[in-house]
């Protein structure tokens, strides 16, 4: 068993129920969660990097100086960094093998009896393109026709599809609008046609593909009319986020009743049987990112029969899939999951420079401890990890038979380093303050650990791959070949390298496009955060000859511009 890269501790009992010395109606922690689900005896997963002068950049001047992965000419000298900074036994081959040569990534793996192709995935990827009504316009199918030529032969989702009208992230995003649930089955049926005759006539088979549909709420983060205005519905006031994202903590009108939960249940399910009469295979109720099936689970402060105790925070997820699993049979069902959170985090004012903004450091938390406003957090140090409870959790999802997890980690909205390491932030984001690639092991360490810990039939993909750019599939091979994960999943990178999986199984790491390769501009984060669809402008010809091309550059200027740094 290769040794583990988190530190491991028990928690004491007086750890467990710190949460209730400040909120009395809290239940102590994991102990529910231990007497349904018991845990291993490693209970505290606080992941620290083998060499601690790794987690933060050294300044020179203003500018950060971690290696850009083009720096390494070599797989060799990439592997002796990424292992300098993280851990000895992180995987990286020297070289990678095609399909032809019996390579880890072709290997086909049953999944709840549906034999998948291969261990490639594509992560749900918005383009805030649709129309106003939730139906796929050009883009939308351009981007799933893209998918299905990736040569991945699983689709995770696609797209998140809003169950309802007020649930949705932007005016945009497809799903069921307006409760017209034919207009809503005629586009997921014409976006899973695309893909599917696209992979078809690329590949000429369809029988080891599967795609599923991915269910979301968007919670704390709707916009739902106006891609500019957050109209937000929350499961619980967090003292970061409602200041940070102009939320009134006197202001209960926002936060969401049992009723309106319950309510939202049945639109799950309703979305579910659209999903089946269209054709998807599986549909994946969403707890990640900050949306609202995440901010349930971390819902310690919330009264009632949806918060508190562990039953409680997952009593949504629960019904939802016995929901499912009564009314559409022989629907798979998966979740991806943000196994663990952090604090937000924000520039650091005294560091930007040149129209950058500084390198993000957490917003203050002391006074907080215990920390009850996240899930798989370590109450006592939010900035550790805890994977009791997300273990717990899968451990639960198993008994639901719920075996295909995504895992990811935090959200976009306020830790973007964690959840998609990156060394060049949104034009209005935090610069990285630490070396992505030590958010890379993170998240690929987090799946090795809960692998570890839970049933063998369960089957995980992992995320946060993108960053690795000419070292993904060296990185991908190893880490299926040694069970970190089942399947590699892809996100950014596939807007403008979509055939790389395809790619990799043909010629191994020989038939890389370097042109196309990822170099994480993220362009695609501020294109849509400027009211802009969604798309890889820099490397992509279809959206660089676009008129938004140049009105994202006029918005980028802009914003450079107005940058105002304090200096302190």
């Amino acid at each position: 068993m290769p040794a583990p890269l988190v530190q491991q501790r028990h928690v004491t009992h007086a750890l467990r129920s710190s949460a209730t010395q400040f909120h009395p109606h809290i239940p102590p922690r994991t102990d529910l969660a231990s007497a349904i689900y018991p845990l291993e005896p490693l209970q505290l997963f606080a992941w620290q990097p083998r060499q601690s002068r790794g987690i933060y950049a050294v300044a020179v001047g203003d500018a950060l100086n971690f290696p850009k992965v083009g720096h390494f000419k070599t797989v060799a000298d990439f592997r002796a960094h990424v292992r300098e900074i993280t851990q000895p036994d992180f995987p990286c081959d020297d070289s990678v093998q095609s399909a032809a040569d019996g390579s880890p990534l072709a290997a086909p793996i049953d999944v709840g009896g549906f034999v998948v192709g291969n261990r490639w995935c594509i992560h749900p990827m918005e383009g805030w393109d649709g129309t106003t009504d939730g139906q796929p316009s050009e883009h939308t199918l351009r981007r799933w026709r893209h998918f299905g030529e990736s040569g991945a032969k699983l689709i995770w989702g696609g797209e998140a599809f809003a169950v309802q009208s007020d649930g949705r992230a932007n005016p945009n995003q497809i799903g069921v609008i307006d409760d017209d649930v034919e207009r809503a089955e005629k586009g997921a049926r014409a976006l899973l046609d695309a893909l599917v005759t696209a992979h078809q006539s690329r590949f000429g088979k369809v029988d080891d593909l599967l795609v599923g549909l991915q269910l979301t709420h968007s919670g704390r983060f709707c916009r739902p009319r106006d891609k500019k205005k957050l109209e937000p519905r929350i499961a619980y006031h967090h003292p970061i986020l409602d200041a940070k994202f102009g939320i009134d903590p006197a202001d209960d009108s926002v936060l969401i009743s049992d009723d309106y939960i319950e309510r939202l249940i049945d639109n799950y399910i309703r979305a579910a049987r659209i999903a089946q009469r269209a054709g998807y295979r599986f549909v994946d109720v969403k707890h990640c990112h900050g949306y609202l099936g995440h901010e349930l689970l971390g819902a310690f402060t919330r009264k009632g029969k949806f918060g508190g105790s562990f039953e409680n925070r997952t009593r949504f997820a629960r019904q939802i899939i016995e929901g499912i699993r009564a009314e559409c049979p022989g629907l798979a069902i998966g979740v991806r999951l943000s196994a663990f959170d952090h604090p937000p985090f924000k520039p650091d004012p005294a560091r930007g420079a040149a129209g950058k903004l500084g390198p993000g450091i957490p917003e203050q938390f002391k006074h907080l401890i215990p920390y009850v406003y996240g899930f798989g957090v370590n109450q006592s140090n939010p900035l550790e990890m805890d994977l009791s409870e997300p273990i717990a959790f899968i451990k639960m999802l198993r008994d639901l038979d719920v075996r295909l997890i995504n895992i990811s980690c935090c959200s976009p909205y306020y830790n973007p380093h964690y959840q998609r390491p990156a060394i060049f932030p949104p034009s209005d984001g935090y610069q990285p303050p630490e070396d992505p690639l030590i958010g890379v092991a993170r998240q690929m360490d987090a799946v090795r650990q809960i692998k570890l810990a839970v049933p063998r039939d369960s089957v995980f993909v992992g995320s946060g791959y993108t960053y690795l750019q000419e070292y993904l599939p060296h990185v991908a091979q190893a880490a299926v070949r040694e069970g970190w994960t089942d399947f590699v999943g892809l996100g950014r990178l596939v807007l403008s390298y979509w055939d790389l999986p395809a790619d990799v199984l043909r010629d191994g790491d020989r038939a890389l496009q370097a042109k196309k390769i990822c170099r994480t501009f993220s362009d695609c984060t501020t294109a849509p955060r400027n009211g802009i669809i969604s798309g890889c402008f820099p490397l992509d010809p279809y959206y660089k000859d676009r008129p938004e091309h140049d009105e994202l550059k006029d918005k980028k200027a802009a914003l450079r511009k107005s940058l105002t740094v304090i200096k302190s």
